[in-house]
């Protein structure tokens, strides 16, 4: 089972993908709760060099509120990352699928809202328009 949604965008800069990433997610009503510059962090901590990684933690407040009320402990599992990674193509956006993230959780009633909100981030990443 896959357990990310991803889209290629070649030749793209790292920064443009991120602008565009944020603009597609507060559209569909995600807003980005973290933000964690992997290369950076890397760097600092361990004076290693990595093409740039950014992990944007997505949320929507709605659905999450609606996760919690079903399933209290489902915090622990969220927000939703979202990541930019550049390649030797250009740049890669990957989103969590939170059905599979969610999967280990017996319930049938989250497991519908997993569905629901990975339907919106599948928008999301179709959405993001870097022409």
């Amino acid at each position: 089972m896959a357990y990310t949604m991803d889209r290629s965008f070649p030749g793209a800069r790292l920064d443009e993908i991120d602008r565009l990433t944020r603009a597609a997610l507060s559209e569909a009503g995600f807003g980005v709760l973290t933000e964690i510059d992997v290369q950076a962090t890397m760097k600092k901590k361990l004076d290693e060099d990595m093409p740039g990684y950014r992990i944007l933690g997505a949320c929507n407040p709605k659905m999450a509120h609606q996760g919690l009320g079903i399933e209290s402990k489902v915090g622990a599992m969220l927000p939703c990352n979202v990541i930019l990674r550049e390649t030797d193509e250009g740049v890669e956006v990957s989103a969590i699928d939170p059905q599979a993230s969610m999967s280990a959780i017996d319930n049938d009633e989250l497991k519908r809202v997993a569905g629901q909100v990975r339907d919106m981030l599948a928008r999301v990443v179709k959405a993001i328009d870097a022409a």
